[in-house]
């Protein structure tokens, strides 16, 4: 009997270690003019992802404009349902879960965590819209049998304005898609949400400003996450649930790690190793956590040959240096 004991808590620890390890380690599967083939996989693969988004759009005038507007003959193929279905086919076929995240596009590229209806009226045709949007996507979810739905990304002041829309959302959701739950909240958004329980993953879209240095050290980034580190497990102690980044990611310019959410084309300085190190610190500070369940990487373009590169200064990690880090660390906590 004296063995017996080292040998359960040693069984034990093991594999409690072993449920800490696996984590989602995933990108966010840019949608395409063109099906997806194994070409168009295989630096998936290679890449040891285990998890992809695929991202149907809907498309929205402004701010105040109350329709959706989504799988129609003028989008990508990648955009509608015919191409949600033929990708998450061919994603699956490769070993690779998905989650499905059906998300809004404002014209111009506006915030949608701004958007916010003017009238009664008005939010009932939005409330209708989105949802049509949400479940027709939640019923193509519920058929190509994903792992993971999210129900909106970055819709604060939806949230806040209509929040029995979201308990009923909910509701109608789980009556056709039988999978794990998620909403991607903005980084500054989260903590508001209100319906956390009601789903299985709290999401952050995880632009948490960490360093104000042109090329931040990784040491010096793994320290901007302290405060932010706190706050994500209070958060996720208070919910019961574990937090998943819905998104994280960095574009390869100067200071970089000072507003990552911004996205404009014009922001100057090429600085790849900003990139790294701060990708570096978010595998060091984040994937150690229990209570972190992983992320998805912004963005991955379908054609790997021709995207990103050494002059590429936006968020994707494609032929770049970060991409052999994110290699490296999907393969040891796979």
């Amino acid at each position: 009997m004296k063995n017996v004991i080292p040998f359960l808590l040693c069984s034990l620890l093991l594999q409690s270690c072993d449920s800490q390890t696996k984590k989602i380690n995933a990108i966010s599967f840019v949608a395409s003019r063109e099906q997806v083939n194994q070409e168009h996989l295989d630096p998936i693969v290679k890449l040891n992802a285990n998890y992809a988004a695929v991202m149907p759009f809907g498309f929205i005038r402004d701010l105040a404009s109350p329709e959706v507007l989504f799988n129609t003959d003028r989008q990508w193929f990648g955009e509608r349902k015919e191409g949600v279905t033929q990708y998450v086919e061919q994603l699956h076929a490769n070993g690779i879960a998905v989650m499905m995240k059906p998300q809004i596009w404002i014209r111009r590229g506006e915030f949608t965590g701004y958007l916010k209806m003017t009238t009664e009226e008005d939010w009932k045709v939005f409330e209708e819209s989105y949802q049509d949007f949400i479940l027709t996507f939640a019923e193509v979810a519920a058929e190509t049998d994903v792992a993971l739905f999210c129900i909106g990304t970055e819709l604060e002041q939806f949230i806040i304005e209509r929040p029995q829309f979201w308990n009923t959302l909910i509701a109608e959701i789980k009556k056709v898609y039988k999978g794990k739950l998620t909403y991607a909240a903005n980084w500054d958004e989260y903590k508001r949400v209100p319906f956390w329980e009601q789903l299985d993953y709290i999401g952050v879209d995880a632009y948490f400003p960490v360093s104000e240095s042109k090329t931040p050290t990784v040491a010096e980034a793994r320290q901007g996450w302290q405060p932010w580190k706190k706050e994500l497990k209070e958060v996720s102690e208070e919910n019961n649930r574990p937090i998943l980044f819905t998104e994280y990611g960095y574009r390869s310019v100067d200071f970089s790690g000072k507003e990552p959410w911004k996205s404009e084309r014009e922001m100057p300085g090429l600085n790849l190793e900003a990139q790294t190190n701060l990708t570096k610190a978010i595998f060091e500070e984040m994937y150690p956590e229990n209570w972190f369940a992983g992320g998805f990487i912004w963005k991955w373009f379908i054609n790997h040959k021709e995207a990103g590169g050494m002059e590429n200064h936006m968020f994707t990690p494609q032929n770049k240096p970060v991409e052999d880090i994110i290699r490296q660390h999907f393969k040891e906590t796979r």
